[in-house]
């Protein structure tokens, strides 16, 4: 009797272990096709004439911009393979543009060498701020750093570009996430648009550009573990082609 209740305990166990694991390990793309085989870093091909070659290029951001979903490899490292740049990739998940925490972009960001030769800086506009409702606050005046209110998205948002400007003298760039269901994210992208003719910098707006948004369902399966984060597949064959093209445009 006793025997047969812990053979009923251990496959309940079992089961609950199953479950679990499926769940984790599908959060970071363990069963989805899309990170493996041709869609893995070392099947990628390089680009021989890349007008980026040599390039070196600081990333900050959070979980897409680490590769979440994807065993920590994102666009940033599939820049690094395809066209020989240097990628430096400071990204934390579950992160804020909003500086609240002493792993927020702002105080991840002062962490950079400043004595980096960055021939351009980019920053992702975190669905994180999104998701626990920051305060988007409003475009300053100003373009002094110390005139900003680092705890709105706006404020911060202004924070990072004056400072990447100050620091690196180079081309800033700000990325949006691909759309997704969240009004909220609509209205931190229409803010950075705002703040992107204020201080002329380049926006790589996958939010708002429909041929991002138009794949089908079977290639959502493929290119994402979730509504927000891509697989390898995901960087590589849908986003990848994008930040190629800003940057061959801005550092040619």
């Amino acid at each position: 009797m006793k025997m047969k209740k812990l053979k009923i305990v251990l496959s309940v166990f079992l089961v609950l272990v199953i479950i679990a694991g499926g769940y984790v390990g599908n959060m970071f793309g363990t069963f989805n096709e899309g990170n493996y085989g041709e869609h893995s870093l070392k099947n990628t091909d390089v680009v021989s004439d890349s007008p980026i070659n040599g390039k070196t290029i600081i990333f900050l951001g959070s979980s897409v911009t680490f590769g979440y979903g994807s065993f920590g490899v994102s666009f940033a490292d599939f820049l690094e393979k395809t066209d020989d740049i240097t990628a430096i990739k400071e990204a934390v998940s579950g992160t804020t543009i909003v500086d609240v925490k002493n792993n927020s972009y702002i105080s991840r960001m002062k962490t950079i060498d400043k004595n980096i030769r960055a021939d351009a800086f980019v920053c992702q506009l975190s669905t994180n701020d999104a998701t626990k409702e920051m305060p988007l606050g409003e475009i300053s005046d100003s373009f002094n750093k110390n005139d900003f209110d680092t705890q709105t998205v706006a404020g911060a948002t202004e924070y990072i570009i004056a400072y990447a400007k100050d620091t690196w003298n180079c081309p800033v760039v700000f990325y949006t996430q691909s759309k997704y269901d969240s009004g909220y994210y609509a209205k931190m992208v229409d803010l950075l648009l705002e703040i992107r003719k204020k201080w002329n910098i380049t926006v790589i707006d996958l939010w708002n550009n429909e041929e991002i948004n138009s794949i089908t369902e079977e290639q959502r399966k493929i290119y994402l573990v979730d509504h927000i984060h891509p697989t390898k597949a995901g960087y590589k064959e849908w986003w990848l082609p994008e930040f190629q093209k800003c940057f061959y445009k801005i550092l040619k």
